[in-house]
């Protein structure tokens, strides 16, 4: 059954909350403005405890410098350097346990082009890494 208070929000925002991968929007400075209801089961956070907060809620700390030198980068050129194409990496749950997740991301702009944020998309892939690992392990003894 569906959430009565959701039924008062527009729709476009019914189909970010209720999508299936996790959506997060931070603006230019890796602040969270945007998380759905995808993004507090994976990580484990609630929009309550995600909005306001950096990205760094999210990213294992040995990532953290790549990170913030790419999303600066980006910030400033108005590219990515993935340009869309889904990208694997490790993200951090409220538990402290790292996921493998792959994630899209794109730039979002304003109406004279520059960047305002980002926007990722991200869905859980841990099974399937660990599985894969796994597979590989067995026939490389």
């Amino acid at each position: 059954m569906e959430d009565k208070a959701n039924d008062t929000l527009p729709l476009d925002d019914r189909i970010l909350d209720q999508m299936a991968e996790a959506l997060i929007y931070s603006d230019r400075d890796g602040i969270v403005r945007r998380w759905n209801r995808a993004a507090e089961t994976m990580f484990g956070h609630s929009a309550a405890q995600a909005l306001g907060q950096s990205l760094d809620l999210i990213i294992p700390e040995n990532l953290r410098a790549a990170h913030w030198r790419g999303f600066d980068a980006a910030m400033k050129s108005g590219a990515t350097r993935l340009h869309g194409r889904p990208t694997l990496t490790r993200a951090l749950h409220r538990s402290g346990s790292r996921l493998y997740v792959e994630m899209s991301f794109a730039l979002v702009t304003d109406e004279a082009g520059a960047a305002v944020g980002s926007v990722a998309v991200a869905r859980d892939v841990t099974d399937r890494v660990e599985r894969e690992k796994a597979a590989r392990g067995a026939m490389n003894p």
